[in-house]
């Protein structure tokens, strides 16, 4: 009688599993209400029974498409998009499927990823608040602003579609007061300047390492992953490729236009070892997308009073360094607008403009507008002090102080001593201090807090520094 009881159970089974694919399903970022990237291919998928015949009608695609389904159970297929700001529409019919999505655009499509400063919504945290952030909320109901956010979640196997999600909606005070400060406050500027649509796949978790975002291949050899804790609390949170498998290779199909990434405080202890992952994870997340090099823009953490006295001024440094690493990228320094109390600063709108004036002198042909503040270059010694000149200061350096701030100078002793500094001619910065006669080093914000005093002359600051190596 058991026996009978288990075969009938297992044939219900077989035959709800065989009819799980028998209608269409596709990805939960395929839907109504989103953004595709305009004028170039971009790729529809989707699953079925195997052998299932597919019809795929689009409002812009005169001719319809037709496909079968492979014996795996997923289709796909690539369509061209184009510079139309119409709404557009596609039919998917089947034997057994008629499903319609509406209220497409076509448009840039970014990625905003990280951890908690990226995920902080336009309401701000608990005692945390974004500023200008209830301004943007009620100023936010925009037809040519979608979002798409993905809740935090981990897998220890990559998914093929994302589980935990708010799906696209068009941004309005109802969606974007929770909504990522930074990925909103970008959308918004980059929708109004190039003047067509704009779709923000939010992907962030706060406390996270950057390892958990890095598929298992890319990451496994920096780490020896035998050996990293397989504590599932918090949905996989801190184990390595985790978060990639539930979070970012669901959406590596959907074609996108670049990523701005906001994370490393939480890899504060071990710059060594980041300076060598985030190449790899732009690397390897490229190479799951598979449209090229695309942009890369990111956020160098700001300083703050961390409360275990780590040196987080090694892992901006790492941040700084990665730039020649990584093609096609960019960096928005932070070092005036940071927070002493709290590790989330206040001044999302700023971050968002840094990160945009990126993409739109990088990515979108405005060569009119600065993007990056004056990065250290070289020095020379004389008359008892270091003269320090600087790549990207074409319109000159500038401090609101008249001796700038956060400098320090030191002899072959290794030992520094706060320094004056002094801006020569414009562009260069003279450093100096009575107790070091001969000087061979200087740093500048080598500090977990200082507020940065030295900039070019659109106000892009100047990262901390240091001109030495020394342990």
């Amino acid at each position: 009688m058991k026996k009978l009881v288990i075969v009938f159970i297992s044939l219900i089974f077989i035959s709800n599993s065989t009819s799980i694919f028998a209608k269409i399903k596709l990805p939960s970022i395929i839907a109504s209400n989103m953004v595709l990237q305009r004028n170039t291919s971009i790729k529809i998928w989707g699953w079925a029974k195997s052998g299932e015949k597919i019809s795929i009608k689009t409002s812009w695609i005169t001719n319809e498409i037709k496909l079968t389904t492979p014996e795996n159970g997923k289709w796909e297929v690539l369509l061209k998009t184009t510079l139309s700001k119409d709404v557009q529409t596609i039919q998917f019919n089947s034997l057994e499927s008629n499903i319609k999505l509406e209220n497409i655009l076509f448009g840039e499509v970014w990625v905003c990823s990280g951890q908690s400063n990226m995920r902080m919504p336009l309401r701000g945290f608990t005692g945390q608040p974004t500023f200008e952030g209830n301004s943007a909320i009620a100023n936010s109901r925009n037809n040519n602003i979608r979002l798409f956010s993905i809740t935090e979640n981990g897998s220890p196997t990559p998914l093929d579609t994302v589980v935990n999600y708010k799906k696209w909606n068009v941004a309005s005070p109802e969606n974007t007061k929770d909504f990522s400060a930074v990925g909103y406050f970008y959308a918004q500027k980059l929708q109004e300047i190039l003047d067509v649509p704009v779709g923000i796949v939010m992907t962030s978790w706060g406390g996270t390492r950057i390892q958990p975002w890095i598929s298992k291949d890319a990451v496994t050899p920096f780490l020896d992953i035998n050996k990293v804790k397989k504590d599932t609390t918090e949905k996989y949170k801190r184990i390595p490729s985790a978060i990639f498998n539930a979070m970012i290779n669901p959406i590596t199909s959907y074609t996108i236009k670049g990523v701005i990434w906001y994370q490393g405080e939480t890899n504060r202890d071990e710059p060594k070892l980041y300076q060598q992952l985030l190449p790899e994870m732009v690397k390897d997340w490229r190479k799951q997308w598979n449209i090229g090099e695309f942009p890369f823009y990111y956020v160098q953490i700001a300083p703050n009073k961390y409360i275990d006295k780590a040196n987080s001024q090694y892992l901006r440094e790492a941040q700084l360094k990665a730039l020649d690493i990584i093609p096609n990228s960019g960096m928005a320094v932070l070092s005036d607008i940071g927070s002493e109390q709290t590790i989330h600063p206040p001044h999302k709108k700023e971050v968002a403009e840094r990160l945009l004036f990126l993409a739109l002198n990088k990515t979108y042909g405005f060569k009119e507008v600065d993007c990056i503040g004056p990065i250290y270059k070289s020095m020379e010694a004389k008359e008892g002090a270091l003269f320090l000149n600087f790549n990207f200061a074409e319109t000159g350096i500038y401090s609101p102080e008249m001796e700038v701030s956060n400098f320090e100078i030191a002899g072959a002793d290794k030992v520094f001593h706060p320094a004056k500094a002094v801006i020569i001619n414009r562009k260069q910065v003279k450093v100096f201090c009575p107790e070091v006669i001969e000087p061979v080093a200087v740093r500048y914000g080598w500090n977990n807090w200082f507020v940065g005093t030295l900039f070019d002359n659109n106000m892009l600051p100047v990262s901390s520094f240091r001109t030495d190596n020394w342990e």
